[in-house]
């Protein structure tokens, strides 16, 4: 049992057609950095939010932070499925990642805004990643980039209509 335990993960040549395996990774990687962040900071504003919109953002980041952690574990299984490793320290987390913490003492409507703002990064840098796979011969990632933007799309989407008065 001592030998199984004491395996080093390590990068695999992987030999599916796609091209430039490393640079999808990287990418790859760095939507998984603003995913993670994401996931944290629509958990704490789910926990901390407030006033008469309580319950329809309460509700509402429960849903896109458990739909976001699990996301994550994809991204991060389509990096080791191209032969790479994913990123295994909150520092290479936060370094890779384009999104930004805001000051506490945030109201309802300024914590919604935030929310959209990050989301639509995301999808920003999802829509790069895709165009990045396609040109590289990488279906599945150009497919899953595509999907987790039209989420990313549809929660900036949603938390806008929560905050129009």
């Amino acid at each position: 049992m001592s030998e199984a335990l004491s395996v080093v993960p390590s990068r695999d040549d992987v030999a599916t057609g796609v091209r430039e395996t490393s640079v999808i990774a990287s990418g790859i990687a760095d939507v998984l950095a603003d995913t993670y962040r994401l996931v944290f900071k629509t958990h704490a504003y789910h926990w901390n939010v407030e006033g008469p919109a309580f319950y329809s953002v309460h509700k509402l980041t429960e849903e896109q932070y458990e739909n976001m952690f699990a996301a994550a574990d994809d991204l991060a299984e389509r990096i080791r499925a191209l032969g790479h490793l994913a990123p295994s320290s909150l520092a290479d987390i936060v370094s890779r990642s384009k999104l930004e913490d805001k000051p506490g003492g945030l109201t309802a409507a300024e914590m919604v805004e935030d929310l959209a703002h990050s989301h639509e990064r995301v999808a920003h840098r999802l829509h790069a990643l895709a165009e990045l796979a396609g040109d590289r011969k990488d279906i599945v990632t150009e497919d899953l980039a595509t999907a987790r933007s039209a989420f990313h799309e549809q929660a900036a989407w949603m938390l806008r209509a929560i905050a129009k008065g």
